[in-house]
């Protein structure tokens, strides 16, 4: 059945779910939606997959996650014939994303999309820049950023590292060769072992929609981080549910399995489990706390 099921639509039933989920708990704990929502958009390769397909390429899934609470609000398959770029606004068109800034990598970092946000979508961006755009890589570099100060640090110690982040931003409304982009980012990361070792350099461009007025330095750092709670629905599906190691390969399954997967990790984290391995402990132990966790009493 599931090899069969129309996977788009199940999706989408899922997600629509999710997010009424979502801003329904919003609003019983009064915060309705004065927070600004970031939704982070990344790809992830189903690795067992890969077996079935005569390239040998693994199914690819394209999602979008709310980053404050982890829950996916939209996922959709990226065809072995084409790439993320062509899926990123049939994944997002669904979405109520008014007012939302969407964070995604360097592929994403397309004119197109940034019509579709910023006009079809009343939303706003927070894109990587890479060579992949060489001439607007040139332009984001080559600002004077030794002359612009810092307008946020973080320092964090965890996962066996030590990490600085500093993030600088300038205005560049005009001259950028890119739509309705307010300020340029400049992103640089220390990092080292908590054992020794030298310091490792990062340093990370990106432009926004949002102006200076519109968000705090601190909140770009915040999001820009927040993007990678992408990383952490993966490490779940792969860890807790097994996701790489399915033997569920062919037709519609594998993406209606991550559908499933994303609903009951989405279902987990409304529900206040902070840890989706404990909290599928907690419910296996007893079949009618699944029940009380979605709300309804055994019969």
């Amino acid at each position: 059945m599931l090899e069969a099921v129309d996977a788009d639509r199940l999706d989408a039933a899922v997600g629509s779910w999710l997010d009424a989920r979502l801003h329904a708990a919003g609003q019983a704990a009064g915060h309705g939606r004065r927070r600004r929502r970031a939704v982070a958009v990344d790809g992830k390769a189903v690795r067992g997959t890969r077996h079935a397909s005569a390239d040998g390429q693994p199914v690819h899934l394209l999602a979008a996650l709310d980053q404050l609470c982890g829950v996916v609000l939209g996922q959709v398959r990226v065809d072995g014939k084409t790439n993320e770029i062509t899926r990123f606004a049939p994944l997002l068109e669904p979405v109520d994303l008014a007012g939302c800034v969407i964070t995604a990598d360097a592929l994403h970092t397309q004119r197109e999309h940034a019509e579709f946000l910023v006009t079809g979508k009343r939303a706003h961006y927070i894109l990587v820049v890479k060579k992949n755009q060489p001439g607007l890589y040139a332009q984001v570099k080559n600002l004077p950023w030794r002359h612009i100060p810092v307008a946020s640090r973080q320092h964090n110690r965890g996962h066996g590292r030590q990490e600085h982040r500093t993030l600088k931003a300038a205005a560049v409304a005009v001259g950028l060769a890119f739509p309705h982009a307010a300020q340029a980012i400049c992103l640089t990361r220390q990092v080292r072992p908590l054992d020794g070792g030298r310091w490792r350099t990062v340093t990370v461009y990106a432009i926004t929609r949002v102006d200076a007025r519109q968000a705090t330095p601190a909140q770009l750092a915040a999001w820009i981080r927040g993007h990678w709670q992408i990383e952490a629905l993966r490490h779940l599906r792969d860890v807790s549910y097994g996701e790489d190691a399915s033997q569920i390969r062919t037709g519609s399954g594998p993406q209606a399995m991550a559908a499933l997967r994303n609903l009951a990790i989405g279902i987990l984290k409304t529900a206040g489990h902070a840890s989706i391995a404990a909290a599928c402990r907690h419910h296996a132990r007893d079949a009618t706390r699944t029940l009380e966790t979605l709300g309804l009493r055994p019969a």
